[in-house]
């Protein structure tokens, strides 16, 4: 958390720094701008701070989605700098191999099962989505045409858990032979944080990016797995 205040603290002042005083009123002075009201992004997703044991069962096809719908505003001082809000919807999936969660267990800790040698599933995937409110500090090095200009931003977004699943297909016995043709989907959200706060950045031209986005809480309540935290870089599609 004092990462977050820290990085809070960083882009107010910048946001200060770079706004216009009205004399007549005190007031910052910003104006609309119609750019990157919309934002979609399919990233990498990948699980930091996992024991080995889980670390080795993560697969690396592990991804990502989030759309964004955004409120920009200009500085009438400098229109380079912007800050924009809005809301949306962050999801992601963790591939693992041979290994289950019971995510809709009654133990005091999260259990991680290595299945190896026993009955397993072929694809399985741990699965969450949030309801997200971001908040970005921009800068575009051709306000006049954000479609031809260099891109940057950072920023936070705050999220509340609105699902929590694995999901499971074509179960295999413990020699990998298909067993069943079916799919099992189990959804709990016990285990989970159910509030998300992630720093986040990205870098482009006109209407793509590449972006990161780092959790500084934690994937799951305390005490009940490892201090596990998310992690997304991918590209991003930004416009209107």
């Amino acid at each position: 958390m004092r990462k977050f205040s820290m990085l809070m603290l960083s882009v107010l002042v910048s946001v200060i720094a770079s706004a216009q005083i009205n004399p007549t009123d005190g007031k910052m002075n910003f104006s609309p701008k119609a750019n990157d009201h919309f934002m979609v992004q399919l990233s990498s997703d990948h699980w930091l701070n996992t024991p080995d044991s889980i670390q080795s069962k993560t697969k690396s096809i592990s991804r990502g989605a989030n759309v964004y719908v955004m409120y920009d505003k200009s500085f009438k001082g400098n229109p380079k700098y912007s800050i924009a809000f809005g809301v949306g919807i962050g999801t992601s999936n963790i591939y693992l191999d041979k290994m289950s969660v019971n995510i809709n267990g009654t133990t005091p800790q999260l259990g991680f099962n290595n299945l190896d040698t026993v009955s397993r599933f072929s694809k399985y995937k741990v699965s969450t989505a949030y309801a997200e409110i971001p908040l970005e500090f921009r800068y575009f090095s051709n306000p006049k045409n954000p479609n031809k200009s260099f891109k940057l931003a950072l920023g936070a977004k705050v999220g509340t858990l609105i699902n929590a699943h694995t999901k499971g297909k074509t179960l295999l016995n413990g020699s990998g032979t298909t067993t069943n043709q079916f799919t099992q989907k189990v959804s709990a959200k016990g285990y989970f944080n159910t509030t998300r706060i992630a720093a986040t950045a990205r870098v482009g031209y006109g209407n793509f990016s590449v972006f990161g986005s780092y959790n500084l809480t934690t994937m799951f309540k305390d005490n009940v797995a490892a201090n596990i935290k998310l992690l997304q870089l991918g590209i991003c599609f930004s416009g209107l």
